[in-house]
């Protein structure tokens, strides 16, 4: 009887333990089908360029800067105007927009800073996750776009929740779901990734979708090119010139 009870406990207690070995596997794979965590964490600095598209009238070319630790520039450039948003990583982050009656470099909101962070993070959430307070749990396995995938839900340090679909063969990332604050409320959205290719022995989705939950894709980002550890100026990731400010010449 005591063998038969321990049998038991053992086939209910399995799966919970299969579950969470399960999921920090998944994370290795995946770490280590983006190229490895070495690899990733060798990364000095990034400069991404590409093509941004919000709709079939608003659309043109961007440029993303990334240094460690955690500093972003990013310019897109819009039939409007050029759109600049800039952290320095130290937790001071400045936005000038074509739009609009003050057109300045104006601090970004507590909102803008929160989502930056993660933004500026090109390690991801997954690299060190523990070390970054990030609890990570196998959801279940979906197919995505005919894929088998497994769902990951990532739980950050913040409250933020995040969920993660990774191809159950190659283990790459296919989808990823979070909510997004748009007049002040929050809503869901998702981005889809793909062709992935290979930069410096690291692999890059060079097309990634964003839209709500099936619907269309409002935004659609197509890369053209990644440099790894390009030498970026310092004074890239510093409070931005004002608008005009580098055409002025001084009079004669």
């Amino acid at each position: 009887m005591k063998r038969l009870f321990l049998l038991l406990a053992a086939a209910f207690l399995l799966p919970v333990l299969s579950a969470a070995q399960t999921a920090d596997e998944i994370v290795a794979k995946a770490l280590a089908a983006r190229g490895g965590i070495p690899k990733i964490k060798a990364v000095q600095s990034q400069r991404i360029s590409g093509s941004i598209s919000f709709g079939p009238e608003v659309s043109g070319p961007f440029q993303v800067e990334l240094s460690r630790p955690g500093k972003l520039h990013m310019e897109i450039t819009l039939p409007q105007g050029k759109v600049v948003r800039v952290y320095d990583g130290k937790g001071n982050g400045w936005v000038i927009l074509p739009f609009g009656e003050n057109r300045g470099a104006q601090p970004m909101s507590d909102e803008d800073i929160k989502n930056i962070n993660e933004e500026s993070d090109f390690d991801g959430p997954f690299v060190d996750a523990k070390e970054k307070g990030n609890t990570v749990e196998l959801t279940g396995k979906e197919d995505i776009d005919g894929k088998p995938a497994y769902r990951l839900k990532l739980t950050m340090k913040n409250g933020n929740v995040r969920d993660y679909w990774v191809d159950a063969s190659s283990y790459l990332l296919l989808k990823w779901q979070g909510t997004r604050k748009q007049d002040d409320k929050d809503i869901t959205v998702e981005s889809t990734f793909k062709d992935y290719r290979d930069v410096n022995g690291l692999k890059f989705a060079f097309t990634i979708e964003t839209g709500l939950p099936g619907g269309p894709a409002m935004q659609r980002i197509v890369l053209e090119k990644i440099e790894i550890d390009p030498k970026i100026a310092a004074a890239r990731f510093a409070k931005p010139a004002e608008p005009g400010d580098a055409a002025k010449s001084p009079s004669n």
